[in-house]
C-alpha cells in the first residue's frame, strides 16, 4: 500500500499518495491557480502560501513533507479579507502586471493575522522573499496598510471607486484588472486547462558553440508517454526573427549552435513528468568550437563569422552640424569610456504558450508584447498566410521588452500543426535566462564639449552593443541609443556612432528604455564633470542647457509645445540644492511612439452590445495599464461611467492591429484611436439623445496615425518622432552611503491615471537603481552563471523612499487628450543621478554597472 499523505487546505482535509512538490499539487491536482509558478527555485516568492501561520514559498515544500500542516491559499480568505485586498490593492495602485500579487496578498495576510498593525518597516520585512518587478513595492506596502486599517475597523471600502463612475481621463482610475489579478483567478497561459493536452519541451544545446554532429532520440521516443520528437527537419521554414530573420527554430545537425538558448530538438509527450524522463534519453554528439566571448573578439579579422554575413549585426552613423569642428574650439571639453552589463528583465511570469488546432490554421494563447508580431513571425516559420493564425493573449506577467521575440509561441504553434492536437511550451526559469533577449550591453567613449558658460557645442561618441546570438530587435535599439544619447538638451553639432555585434552571448534585444539607459548613463555622468570644469553646479549646467518649447533638439526636431524639461528640473532644484553634495540629478528624454519614418498606427474598434459598449483594440496590456486607460479615454469622450464598458482584450482575430507595446506607444497611438473611434460613436448619440438602446449591434472603426521622417531625411528639422517625455531625477546618499531618497520628476503631458503613474515611476526607478547598483547577469565563456536568485534584483527592504512628481503644463499635444508615455522613460535618469551622486560626495567616477566601491559592493564585501 502506497503512503498516504494528509494536510489541510483552506479548511479541507486533503489526502493524496502522491509525493511531489506542493507547489505542482496545489496547482495541478487541486486547480489553485492562485498559486503561481515564477522560479520554482525558492527565490520570487511567486508560490507563497500560508502553512500553519507562516508565510511560506510552496514550491521548497512536497506533500511529503507537509503532512500534518494546515494550509492557506488566496482562494482560502475569507469574504471580508478577499474584498479588503481588492479595494485596497485597487485604490493604492498595487496592482501592475499581477503575478506577484497573489503572494503578496498572502504574505500580507500572514502578517495582518500576528500584527494587526504593522508599521512600514515590518510590511518590508514581511515582503522580503516576494519579488516583484513591475511596482518599486511601494504601492503594495501602502496596500497592505490599508487592508489592516479596513480589517481594523479603522476605514471602509469605497465601493463606488471600484464601479468607476467617474472615470475619465486624469482621474484616480480603479485598474479594471485588480480584483481577478488579486483574488488569483485572472487566467495567465500556464493557469489554462485543456484536455488531453500535450506538452513540447526543447533539448537545448549543452555548449554556446559547436557543431551538431548527430541527434539521437531512439531512446526518448522508445519511452511510454513520448508522443514525438521534432527536429529542424520538420520546420518548413527554420527562420524566425522580430525583423531579421536570423534565429534558428531548431540548429539541423551539421550546423553550429550560437548560444546555450539554442533548441535541437523538441520532445512532444503526454505529461510534464514523462518530458523531464525523455529529454536526458537524447544523446546529442558535439564538436564543441571556441565562443566568441565580447565585441572585441567578434570584431577581429580572424574571428569566426558567427552569421554568414559577418559579426556585424547593425550599425547607425547619427551627425547634425560640424561636431569635429565644434569641439575643437571648445573651452572644455570631457571624452570618458562607459560600460554597461547585459541585464535580465526578470519578469515574474515565465514564457508560456499554448496552440490547438483551429479553423484551417492554428490558435495561439501566448504572453507578449504583440500578438499580431507573433502571428507574423509564426506565419514565417509554417510559410502561411497570416490570417490562418490566430494569436489572442491572456494575462501578461510582466515584459519589459523581454516579451517581444519570439520564445515559446512558434514551437508550441509548431506541435500544434505537426500533431494535429493541443500543445502546452512553458520555460522553466533557467530556460527564460538563457533564452530571451536582455538589455545589451554596451562598451562607449563619449566627448562633450561646453563654452565657458556650460552651453553645450558638440558630442562625438562612439557605441557598441554586444547584440548577442542574434539581432532581435538590435538595428532599433541601438539607433535609439545613438538617437538619444544627445540628451534633452539644445545644441546642434553631433556626430555619434554605433555598432551591434553578434556573439555567442546569449541574445541582446529590447528592454525598457531601449537603449537610451546606456548611452544617457555616459552623457549625463560627462556633464557632471563638465560642470565641475565650468565651475558651476550640475542642475545648473542642466537648465543653461535645457530643451524649450520652440528651441531646436540636437536631432533638428522642433520642440512642441508641450515640452516641459525645465519645469522638471525646477520641481527638483530646491531637494537637490538642500542635499547636495549627497545628491545627485541627471535629465533624460524618451520617444513616445515607434518614429522615425517607420508606420505607426493606432486602431480601434467599438461595438454597441445590448447597452455595452465593446472596445477592440489589439494592444497588449503588460501591466502597463492600457485597458484601463483605453476606457479612460472612451468614458471620457461618452461621458459615461466605466460600467458602461467593456475592453475586449487583444486578440488578432477581432481586435485591430493596434502595434506593439513597446516605445511608450500604447497610451498616446492606440489611446487617440480610441478617442477618435469613441468620438464616432457620440456623433451617433447625439442623434439619438443619448439612447444607447438605439444603436445597438452598431460597430465604429478609426484609426491615428501621424507621419515622422527617417533617420537621415533631408530636411531642416525632421520629426523623428510624434512626442518626447522628459524627465529629471535626484537620488539622495545617506552618511554610508545608501541611496535614501529618489525624486522623480516626469514630464508625460496630461496625467490619465494619477494613481498608475505614480506606480509606474516607482517601478522604473527601483528597476534602474538595481541597474546601476546591484544587478548583474554573470556570464562565463558566454554561458549564464546566474539563477534568479542571485541576478541582484532589489527587495523590499533595499528600497529608498521613492516620491514620484509629475508636472502638467497647460498646453499640451492634440492628441490622446494630450498624453505621452511613461513606460520607458522611468528607467532612464536614476542611474547616472546615482552617479551624479557619488561623483558630488567623492569626486571619483564610476564608469562601469553595477557601481563599484559603493554602499551596496561594500556590503557584499563584508
Amino acid at each position: 500500500m502506497p503512503e498516504t499523505y494528509s494536510f489541510t487546505v483552506n479548511g479541507n482535509v486533503i489526502e493524496t499518495d502522491k509525493d511531489k512538490s506542493l507547489l505542482r499539487f496545489l496547482r495541478d491536482d487541486m486547480k489553485l491557480k492562485s498559486v503561481k509558478d515564477g522560479c520554482s527555485q525558492g527565490a520570487c516568492g511567486t508560490c507563497t502560501i500560508i502553512v500553519d501561520g507562516k508565510a511560506t514559498r510552496a514550491c521548497i515544500l512536497t506533500t511529503k513533507r507537509a503532512v500534518g500542516k494546515n494550509i492557506i491559499t488566496v482562494e482560502g480568505l475569507s469574504d471580508r479579507e478577499k474584498e479588503a485586498f481588492v479595494y485596497a490593492f485597487g485604490a493604492k495602485g498595487a496592482v501592475q502586471c499581477g503575478f506577484c500579487i497573489p503572494g503578496m496578498v498572502i504574505s500580507g495576510k500572514a502578517l495582518i493575522d500576528t500584527n494587526p498593525d504593522p508599521n512600514e518597516d515590518e510590511i518590508k520585512e514581511a515582503l522580503k522573499n516576494n519579488i516583484c518587478r513591475c511596482t518599486g513595492y511601494k504601492k503594495i506596502i501602502e496596500g497592505i496598510q490599508l487592508v489592516a486599517k479596513i480589517l481594523r475597523g479603522e476605514s471602509s471600502i469605497d465601493e463606488e471607486l471600484e464601479k468607476g463612475h467617474k472615470y475619465g481621463v486624469g482621474d484616480n482610475a480603479f485598474r479594471i484588472d485588480v480584483r481577478e489579478k488579486v483574488l488569483g483567478y485572472g487566467e495567465y497561459v500556464d493557469d489554462v486547462e485543456i484536455d488531453d493536452m500535450l506538452h513540447v519541451s526543447a533539448v537545448r544545446t549543452k555548449y554556446p558553440r559547436a557543431k551538431i554532429i548527430d541527434i539521437d532520440f531512439s531512446e526518448a521516443l522508445k519511452l511510454d508517454g513520448v508522443v514525438a520528437v521534432l527536429t529542424a527537419e520538420d520546420v518548413p521554414n527554420n527562420k524566425v526573427g522580430h525583423i531579421q530573420q536570423d534565429w534558428d527554430v531548431m540548429i539541423a545537425k551539421g550546423d553550429i549552435t550560437r548560444c546555450m538558448g539554442d533548441a535541437i530538438c523538441l520532445v512532444v509527450a503526454e505529461s510534464e513528468e514523462i518530458l523531464k524522463k525523455a529529454k536526458p534519453l537524447v544523446k546529442i554528439e558535439y564538436e564543441v568550437l571556441e565562443p566568441v566571448r565580447n565585441i572585441d573578439e567578434a570584431m577581429k579579422e580572424d574571428a569566426p563569422k558567427l552569421h554568414p554575413n559577418g559579426n556585424l549585426c547593425q550599425s547607425r552613423h547619427v551627425t547634425r552640424g560640424n561636431a569635429k569642428e565644434a569641439i575643437a574650439n571648445s573651452k572644455y571639453v570631457v571624452t570618458r569610456t562607459y560600460d554597461t552589463p547585459f541585464t535580465e528583465h526578470a519578469f515574474l511570469e515565465p514564457e508560456c504558450a499554448i496552440a490547438f488546432p483551429y479553423k484551417d490554421g492554428v490558435k495561439i494563447y501566448s504572453s507578449d508584447q504583440s500578438v499580431f508580431d507573433t502571428r507574423k513571425e509564426v506565419s514565417i516559420m509554417l510559410g502561411w498566410d497570416k490570417e490562418r493564425i490566430v494569436v489572442e493573449n491572456k494575462l501578461v506577467g510582466g515584459g519589459f521588452g523581454g516579451k517581444e521575440d519570439m520564445s515559446v509561441q512558434h514551437i508550441a504553434a509548431l506541435c500544434a500543426v505537426k500533431l494535429q492536437r493541443t500543445v502546452k511550451a512553458k520555460f522553466t526559469r533557467d530556460e527564460s535566462l538563457a533564452f530571451h533577449p536582455k538589455r545589451h550591453a554596451m562598451h562607449g567613449t563619449f566627448t562633450l564639449a561646453c563654452d565657458e558658460n556650460g552651453i553645450f557645442t558638440g558630442l562625438d561618441c562612439d557605441i557598441y552593443f554586444d547584440t548577442g546570438a542574434y539581432a532581435s530587435l538590435c538595428g532599433p535599439v541601438l539607433e535609439r541609443a545613438c538617437t538619444h544619447s544627445v540628451g534633452p538638451y539644445c545644441y546642434q553639432n553631433t556626430d555619434i556612432r554605433g555598432y551591434g555585434y553578434y556573439t555567442n552571448n546569449p541574445p541582446a534585444g529590447a528592454f525598457r528604455g531601449f537603449g537610451v539607459c546606456q548611452s544617457e548613463f555616459a552623457l549625463e555622468s560627462n556633464i557632471n564633470i563638465l560642470a565641475e570644469m565650468v565651475g558651476i553646479s550640475p542642475w545648473e549646467i542642466r537648465y543653461r542647457n535645457a530643451i524649450e518649447p520652440g528651441k531646436v533638439l540636437p536631432n533638428g526636431q522642433i520642440a512642441d509645445c508641450s515640452t516641459a524639461l525645465k519645469e522638471t528640473l525646477d520641481a527638483v532644484k530646491d531637494v537637490y540644492e538642500k542635499n547636495y553634495p549627497n545628491a545627485g540629478i541627471a535629465c533624460a528624454m524618451k520617444n513616445a511612439g515607434v518614429g522615425v519614418g517607420l508606420p505607426d498606427t493606432g486602431r480601434a474598434k467599438l461595438i454597441v452590445n445590448d447597452g455595452i459598449i465593446e472596445i477592440y483594440c489589439g494592444g497588449s496590456e503588460i501591466g502597463q495599464g492600457c485597458a484601463t486607460i483605453f476606457i479612460q479615454m472612451a468614458a471620457e469622450t461618452l461621458n459615461m461611467p466605466k460600467s458602461k464598458f467593456k475592453n475586449m482584450g487583444c486578440n488578432s482575430e477581432i481586435a485591430p492591429d493596434s502595434g506593439t507595446t513597446s516605445g511608450s506607444r500604447q497610451t498616446l497611438i492606440s489611446g487617440e484611436a480610441v478617442r477618435r473611434v469613441s468620438s464616432l460613436l457620440k456623433n451617433d448619440l447625439d442623434k439619438v439623445d443619448g439612447d444607447l438602446s438605439k444603436l445597438d449591434g452598431k460597430e465604429y472603426y478609426d484609426e491615428y496615425f501621424e507621419p515622422t521622417d527617417k533617420l537621415g531625411a533631408d530636411v531642416p528639422n525632421p520629426k523623428s518622432h510624434v512626442a518626447y517625455g522628459y524627465a529629471t531625477h535626484v537620488v539622495i546618499l545617506d552618511d554610508d552611503g545608501k541611496v535614501k531618497e529618489v525624486y522623480a520628476a516626469h514630464d508625460s503631458g496630461k496625467v490619465v491615471n494619477p494613481i498608475s503613474i505614480q506606480g509606474q515611476i516607482e517601478g522604473g526607478v527601483l528597476m534602474s537603481l538595481g541597474y546601476a547598483l546591484t544587478e548583474d547577469f554573470k556570464l562565463q565563456d558566454c554561458v549564464p552563471k546566474s539563477k534568479f536568485g542571485t541576478l541582484g534584483l532589489m527587495k523590499s527592504i533595499d528600497i529608498p523612499k521613492i516620491n514620484a512628481i509629475y508636472v502638467e503644463k497647460d498646453e499640451l499635444l492634440g492628441v490622446a487628450y494630450g498624453s505621452k508615455g511613461i513606460g520607458e522613460i522611468a528607467t532612464i535618469p536614476t542611474a547616472p543621478a546615482v552617479q551624479g551622486a557619488y561623483y558630488a560626495r567623492d569626486h571619483k567616477l564610476r564608469p562601469k554597472l553595477p557601481m563599484e566601491d559603493t554602499f551596496y559592493t561594500n556590503k557584499k564585501k563584508k
